[in-house]
């Protein structure tokens, strides 16, 4: 298990549904816990920056569909 994570089972997941786009800033707190597989030098390369890789990767992923949904809505 994740050394950053200590799963509390018990609770019940808060969401907040909300259309995608009406979302302009991260929503705090809530997270997903999913596997994923990385290529292992991009890994290694996050790890490297010290503690907080998970969210490092988190804000590139948020960066790049935050950046896809602009041009989308750019196109209609």
């Amino acid at each position: 298990m994740n050394k950053e994570y200590e799963p509390d089972w018990e609770q019940p997941v808060n969401r907040i549904e909300e259309p995608a786009v009406a979302l302009k800033s991260p929503v705090s707190g809530v997270k997903q816990i999913v596997t994923i597989r990385l290529d292992v030098d991009m890994l290694e390369w996050f790890k490297s920056a010290g503690p907080g890789y998970q969210t490092r990767i988190n804000q590139v992923l948020r960066e790049y569909m935050d950046a896809q949904r602009a041009a989308a809505s750019q196109q209609q």
